[in-house]
């Protein structure tokens, strides 16, 4: 079993002898024929830029928190998933064996999928971009929401609000179930919908047992070789989803979250001094920052899990 003692390497960036398929502001993703290695670096970005710092455990956390989700959603929709854990992914894939300190817990090896274009967000409770909007307009993707909500509280019922899926350092752009059906199809277009409602409820109830709030979330979705729908990427993680502690709740404005909110809340301050303009390259953060925020993806896979991050068979 490894210890967190001994796992304490923060990765910025994955150099693997593979051929590479892509690499995002987080992942690395590998080609191994019918199968992909997926790769979580420690990288962090914050205003749409990558953060000079690696966080330390951050991919690992990704990728295990993921794992857990997909353990437990395979009623609800297949995935993606071969393996996440070291031993598991060197037996399937013994060609990954010299390089394992690179993607020993932060690695999962994945099928190959064809992505849907659509980003599939659920949102419980109204912030982030859909609260701009509203607070200007009232309204959700253009499309009208009840009247007189407050910052971070939560809609009568759960809503599906998809988005673009935005090229590397843009925006994703929040969209109408209408706008979906015209890019993937209606028949598609209901039943990701549906299968995104469902995993949402599920981990909402989930998550509400452990103390956590699941203010939203997004999934990904693609095709499978043999034309199945899957779960694919990263699922109901501090980085792809809203986690508010449940005991610090406040309606009425934002909410403490278990996530990279000690990044945003340190370069809010660098940028309100005239020190940084939101443009690359974004500046080195100090080390309590990067202690601090490490400890709050640690804390979030703790809380989920129910266990520490690397109490789990090699």
């Amino acid at each position: 079993m490894t210890t967190l003692a001994t796992s304490t390497t923060a990765l910025h960036d994955i150099d693997l002898p593979l051929p590479l398929l892509r690499k995002g502001k987080v992942r690395s993703m590998y080609d191994l024929d019918d199968r992909i290695l997926m790769v979580a670096s420690d990288r962090i970005s914050a205003f749409d830029c990558v953060i000079p710092n690696p966080i330390p455990h951050k991919g690992a956390v990704l990728t295990q928190l993921s794992a857990f989700w997909f353990d437990r959603t395979t009623d609800i929709v297949d995935n993606h998933r071969i393996a996440n854990l070291p031993d598991a992914i060197a037996t399937a894939a013994p060609e990954l064996a010299d390089t394992r300190d690179v993607w020993a817990y932060r690695g999962m090896l994945v099928d190959k999928a064809d992505p849907f274009p659509v980003e599939c967000v659920v949102r419980g409770f109204i912030s982030g971009s859909a609260w701009k909007e509203y607070r200007a307009h009232g309204t959700l993707a253009g499309e009208p929401l009840p009247e007189n909500l407050q910052e971070s509280e939560d809609y009568p019922e759960p809503i599906f609000s998809p988005a673009t899926k935005a090229e590397e350092g843009l925006h994703d752009e929040n969209i109408t179930f209408n706008q979906m059906c015209d890019i993937v199809g209606v028949e598609l277009a209901t039943e990701l919908r549906d299968i995104s409602m469902a995993l949402y409820m599920f981990g909402r109830d989930t998550l509400r047992e452990r103390g956590i709030i699941l203010a939203d979330t997004k999934y990904e979705f693609g095709r499978a070789a043999d034309g199945r729908i899957i779960l694919i990427d990263e699922v109901m993680t501090p980085d792809s989803s809203r986690f508010w502690p449940a005991d610090q709740y406040e309606v009425g404005g934002t909410q403490p979250s278990l996530d990279k909110q000690p990044v945003r809340d340190h370069l809010e301050g660098v940028v309100q001094r005239g020190e940084w303009d939101r443009m690359p390259p974004a500046p080195e953060l100090p080390q309590e920052i990067v202690t601090t925020t490490s400890e709050r993806y640690l804390e979030a896979y703790r809380r989920v899990a129910g266990h520490e991050l690397y109490e789990a068979t090699s």
